[in-house]
């Protein structure tokens, strides 16, 4: 390899390194908050959706209670 080639080396990979590490800065002050809302509201949706199956797991489980133990009669309708 050259002396040119290595010296330019030197030159390139620093310069890529700065520009890369500024990008990344202007990334994380401008950008990184639109992202974080994005993730939480997709976390709350599935959490919402994993809700809907252990709500509709509970109305399951006591519609079965209920169906093999049924309720007693009211007492006020049996007095009258």
């Amino acid at each position: 390899m050259s002396s040119a080639f290595i010296a330019l080396i030197w030159w390139v990979v620093p310069a890529l390194g700065l520009s890369g590490a500024l990008l990344y800065v202007l990334w994380v002050t401008k950008f990184q908050g639109k992202f974080q809302q994005e993730t939480q509201r997709s976390v709350g949706q599935f959490q919402r959706f994993q809700d809907s199956f252990r709500d509709s797991q509970a109305r399951d489980n006591a519609a079965d209670a209920e169906a093999k133990n049924p309720a007693a009669p009211d007492s006020n309708l049996s007095n009258s």
